[in-house]
């Protein structure tokens, strides 16, 4: 039986952890030939042992050019083009309104917007006519939720991204999707809160937490992300009666060859 992705090329940003990661070993399962990024050289180099021979990895940060220039000459050198984007890095942190730093905004706007600017950007030279790119969102662009202000605003704009992309990119039959994730338990877990602080939605929890912290599981790319049944309920309701053809609320990239 044919692999949904046999020989496509992939490119997942921030591929040595979490999500990218459970993405990637499943690119990998599905034939693809997967290249991910990793600002950490040593959870880069575990990541691509974890996932196999038809990985390779790329150190770098989506927020410097440079690094992008150098992911993307090794794309062309070892691979030619590329048929699947997945621009997933991203991070933030907490950030009451009244304590908010002008370090913390630039730094979540320069990964989670800036980054993906120029993560799809520099990728279109290179990108095969009927492609698929994929950007991660998160249910947090679309709920309001305390302390995080700053970041949800990063990731409602990740997917305005992507229905101006759709249009933008259309002539060149690029398909151009933004998930939408919540929780998962093994995801990077960039927010630890003290034991026993109230989450929201009234729940209290001593696990390290964030609007990708917990749920759930990331083995061998079996059990991908996904989003909670609420969250899914949340998600289906914001998306009625505004479908621009960009957003979704599975909580990984659909596998249909581009």
């Amino acid at each position: 039986m044919a692999k949904k992705l046999e020989g496509k090329v992939a490119v997942i940003t921030g591929g040595n952890s979490g999500i990218g990661l459970a993405t990637a070993q499943r690119f990998a399962d599905e034939g693809a030939h997967v290249f991910i990024t990793g600002r950490r050289q040593a959870e880069l180099d575990r990541a691509v042992k974890e996932i196999g021979p038809d990985a390779v990895g790329v150190p770098g940060d989506v927020s410097n050019l440079a690094d992008l220039d150098r992911l993307y000459a090794a794309v062309k050198q070892q691979a030619g083009r590329i048929d699947v984007l997945f621009a997933n890095a991203g991070g933030g942190e907490m950030a009451p309104l009244g304590s908010i730093t002008e370090a913390s905004v630039d730094k979540m706007f320069a990964t989670n917007v800036k980054g993906v600017v120029f993560t799809v950007q520099k990728s279109l030279p290179l990108f095969h006519d009927g492609g698929s790119i994929i950007l991660n969102a998160s249910v947090a662009g679309s709920k309001g939720m305390e302390a995080f202000s700053v970041y949800s605003a990063t990731k409602a704009a990740v997917r305005s991204f992507a229905r101006s992309w759709t249009v933008e990119l259309k002539s060149r039959r690029i398909r151009v999707n933004a998930v939408s994730p919540g929780p998962t338990r093994h995801g990077q877990a960039w927010l630890v809160r003290r034991p026993g602080q109230r989450l929201h939605g009234g729940r209290r929890d001593r696990r390290p937490h964030g609007p990708h912290g917990t749920g759930g599981r990331n083995r061998q790319g079996r059990a991908l992300p996904r989003l909670r049944r609420q969250q899914l309920r949340h998600g289906r309701r914001a998306l009625r009666g505004r479908r621009h053809g960009a957003d979704l609320t599975t909580p990984v990239p659909t596998l249909r060859p581009p």
